[in-house]
């Protein structure tokens, strides 16, 4: 199984390391030499590769490295000098004792069975990424996981997010924050959206392996637990802080023609990574293959994946669930009917309308059954005088209710204090209550 690991150097900040564990001049010189051998080992590009070491010899003969005097900085300088040294955002230099130690000791069974244990408790923690799974108006599946888990552990967990979105009429992939993880789960997931019946490669890569060339081919999966959606649109929202297998899996169903990707372009990363040990106490993330897409063979390393449908990745999400609909619409007339009812709606959640403020202050009051309330800006619709929910504005002076999909309320104004306020059935009927005070 090839992971495709987060890139830290991706999300770490720039602040200095002003304590830690030091480091002398032999040991940086020590801890280049092993680097550079590392890389020749595994990087992707070998011509690359051998490069890299003269020029960080370069810097330490200059003495550039000289002032640096904790390993923490060290490998913060050999990591910026990497990015700048080959563009890949993928390399990560980094200080994890324990991590190293792990990392010699796997392949005993104990250490091995020890580590899955915690590996699994650090997953459990997060519900293995899986952040969100929702069931949206319209009968829109929706599913937002912020990494790729490996789906050894992970299975359980992604296959009752499947199994939530099946019955759906359309179903939106939420990846805008997603920083990667393991390619097989992008295989697993992507899986569900194909015909078990024929040969479907959704990824076609090589990569080495401590100088062993390996190449690898993965397919759609022949077997699943639930329903496949091979007929279901699929939305895939993208951001720029898209990366790695996020990428790659909104890649590849782009290019298949199986997804509508909207949202911002992706960050660029389409290498995949292994973490090696440099000694006792560095590793480093490496970029050790390349991955081809299964149209064109090509991928977007340094240049992301663009949207079909440009947006801010803020707006992304109501703007997929609108789009959804409205092509839902244009097949089946009790979608058309949706749609119609829920445009408001979804309008104002991308352009986020303000009620007539004036019309608001004037509807404050009693009506038949009912009264009109305003609380720190916001109305609120009571009954009962003790049951109450908040008014939400989808037009100057229309209002979804909090809670409630299938009605809304109206206001009307006329002369003084004179204000109607109606209930709009999702059925097309009207009731009208008559202010009182």
């Amino acid at each position: 199984m090839l992971p495709m690991f987060v890139t830290a150097s991706l999300l770490c900040g720039t602040s200095a390391f002003a304590s830690g564990p030091t480091v002398s001049q032999a040991e940086k010189a020590a801890i280049v030499a092993s680097l550079s051998t590392t890389l020749d080992a595994n990087y992707v590009f070998p011509d690359v590769a051998r490069k890299i070491e003269p020029a960080l010899r370069e810097h330490l003969a200059k003495g550039d490295y000289a002032s640096i005097t904790t390993k923490e900085a060290f490998a913060k300088r050999l990591t910026d000098d990497l990015l700048a040294l080959t563009g890949d955002l993928h390399f990560f230099v980094g200080v994890d004792p324990k991590w190293v130690a792990d990392y010699r000791t796997k392949a005993l069974p104990a250490a091995k069975a020890k580590l899955r244990q915690e590996e699994l408790a650090e997953l459990e923690k997060s519900n293995f990424g899986f952040d969100e799974v929702g069931h949206l108006s319209g009968n829109i599946g929706y599913v937002r996981f912020s990494y790729f888990a490996n789906p050894e552990l992970a299975y359980d967990a992604a296959a009752a997010a499947m199994r939530f979105v099946e019955n759906s009429d359309a179903v939106i992939i939420d990846l805008r924050y997603n920083n990667g993880g393991y390619l097989e789960m992008a295989q697993l997931l992507a899986s569900y959206f194909f015909p078990s019946d024929k040969d479907q490669l959704l990824f076609d890569y090589n990569y080495n392996e401590d100088g062993k060339r390996i190449a690898r081919g993965q397919w759609v999966l022949p077997g699943l637990p639930g329903k496949r959606m091979v007929d279901k649109p699929l939305y895939i929202l993208t951001g720029s802080a898209s990366f790695s297998s996020a990428e790659w899996f909104s890649y590849a169903m782009k290019k298949l023609g199986r997804a509508t990707l909207i949202g911002e372009r992706t960050a660029g990363g389409a290498h995949p990574v292994a973490r090696k040990p440099i000694d006792d106490d560095f590793f480093v993330q490496v970029p050790i293959g390349q991955i081809r897409d299964p149209v064109d063979h090509g991928d977007f390393e340094g240049v992301g994946v663009a949207p079909d449908l440009p947006s801010s990745s803020i707006q992304a999400l109501p703007l997929a669930h609108k789009l959804a609909l409205e092509n839902l619409s244009k097949t089946d007339a009790a979608k058309a009917a949706d749609y119609t009812w829920l445009l408001p709606t979804l309008t104002a959640a991308i352009e986020h309308p303000q009620a007539d403020a004036a019309l608001v202050r004037k509807a404050v009051g009693k009506y038949e059954g009912r009264e009109l309330t305003l609380e720190n800006g916001t109305l609120f619709y009571v009954w009962r005088k003790r049951l109450r929910v908040a008014l939400q504005p989808i037009g100057p002076n229309l209002f979804a209710v909090e809670g409630v999909s299938d009605f809304r309320y109206r206001l009307t104004s006329g002369r003084g204090k004179s204000v109607t306020l109606e209930r709009l059935n999702k059925d097309g009927t009207i009731q009208t209550y008559q202010r009182l005070d």
